[in-house]
């Protein structure tokens, strides 16, 4: 990730690379989805969970605010109107999140690149507090909210279950065909997954995400972050503090969500409010705990993870076409053998290779192969990626 002046911010990739390992880890305890066919929890899954299911999703589109404003800022830099370009550069990344989403339903190529469009847009407010406060809007849910209290008032529309509840064709995955596999994913899966997005509030916190990376950007608090010890440190106090209440509210005032039983639909629309409102909060304290940590000596721990972080696209494809094919119909059909400590061991195990594969990879070329095969698209020219 580059800076306004072109060089790269490590502590950025080294993020993005946590990011990367976080949603890997969550992708093996959900099987790549198949988990949720029969789900049995235990202390191992909860732990993964509470770590990094949705906190390791929200950062990474905190990061990929931040590399909207940065590129934003070095086309400014060299006297080019960057937008249109931009703008590009989320029409492949769409493509590409297609074409992954057929492979793998639960692809976050697709919703990244739409979202990104509203940053376009957003460029033109310059100031870092009035980014903060708009995404502040956006992840307060408005529009979920309304929805729990019309639902609550017995509102009709808003008692409907959404898509994704219902039947999304998991069984097919699990015992069909590669061809089933397309199919089903092309279909059912792909409206089961922006279903998802839409009725949890995912969408406005993607957007909020996205403006608190702009702001980051703009403020210069990732790229010098011994400028902001005491900004960091209020950001952690204040994301601790409602992390926390908010936790106990989860799991103690509302009931699980609904399901074929049936709880009333409001509970479930305050239960993704409660979700979104809290992986907010925990990612920001574990963003602001690693960037304390970065530069300590147990940095040293967490600086292998940039080299992933620095080729993020690739792997993050990379796992699906790996281990899809070990869990599905298809393939091995492994879904249902063996322990989440096992898998998670794998999971440890494999992103140890990766980071290995990406400081290779990286002493030899500029790019991860996926990352200049879309730099190449975007610029419609050639780009030199091996190292002279």
């Amino acid at each position: 990730m580059a800076q306004a002046n072109g060089s790269r911010v490590d502590l950025v990739d080294g993020l993005r690379g946590y990011a990367l390992f976080g949603l890997f880890l969550v992708h093996l305890m959900e099987r790549f989805e198949l988990y949720w066919l029969d789900p049995r929890p235990d202390a191992v899954l909860d732990w993964v969970f509470f770590i990094f299911a949705g906190k390791s999703f929200a950062l990474f589109a905190l990061c990929f605010g931040f590399s909207f404003a940065t590129i934003m800022a070095n086309a400014e830099r060299r006297g080019q109107k960057g937008a249109g370009r931009f703008a590009w550069r989320l029409v492949l990344l769409f493509a590409i999140g297609t074409l992954h989403a057929l492979w793998y339903r639960g692809d976050i190529l697709q919703v990244l690149a739409v979202m990104g469009l509203l940053l376009i847009p957003a460029r033109a407010i310059r100031r870092p507090r009035w980014l903060i406060a708009l995404g502040l809007v956006c992840i307060a849910n408005p529009l979920l909210i309304a929805r729990a209290l019309a639902a609550g008032a017995g509102t009709g529309w808003a008692q409907q279950p959404p898509v994704f509840t219902g039947d999304t064709g998991l069984s097919i995955l699990a015992n069909g065909s590669l061809i089933d596999l397309v199919a089903v994913n092309a279909g059912p899966g792909m409206a089961g997954k922006w279903s998802f997005y839409l009725d949890t509030g995912r969408l406005l916190q993607i957007a909020g995400l996205f403006l608190f990376g702009m702001a980051m950007a703009r403020s210069g608090l990732l790229a010098a972050p011994e400028r902001f010890v005491r900004e960091r440190r209020a950001i952690l106090i204040a994301a601790f503090a409602v992390a926390t209440p908010l936790y106990f509210l989860s799991n103690a005032l509302l009931p699980p969500a609904a399901d074929a039983g049936g709880q009333p639909m409001h509970r479930d629309h305050w239960n993704w409010a409660l979700a979104s409102w809290q992986a907010t909060a925990w990612m920001l304290v574990q963003a602001m705990l690693f960037i304390a940590l970065w530069r300590s000596p147990i940095g040293a721990l967490l600086r292998p993870l940039a080299a992933p972080g620095r080729m993020t696209l690739s792997f993050y494809i990379g796992q699906s076409l790996l281990f899809v094919p070990l869990f599905y119909g298809f393939g091995l059909r492994l879904f249902d053998a063996g322990s989440h400590g096992l898998w998670l061991l794998v999971g440890l195990l494999a992103f140890s290779v990766q980071i290995l594969i990406a400081r290779w990879w990286l002493a030899r070329f500029r790019y991860g192969p996926l990352e200049w095969l879309w730099r190449m698209a975007t610029r419609m020219e050639r780009v030199p990626i091996a190292r002279t």
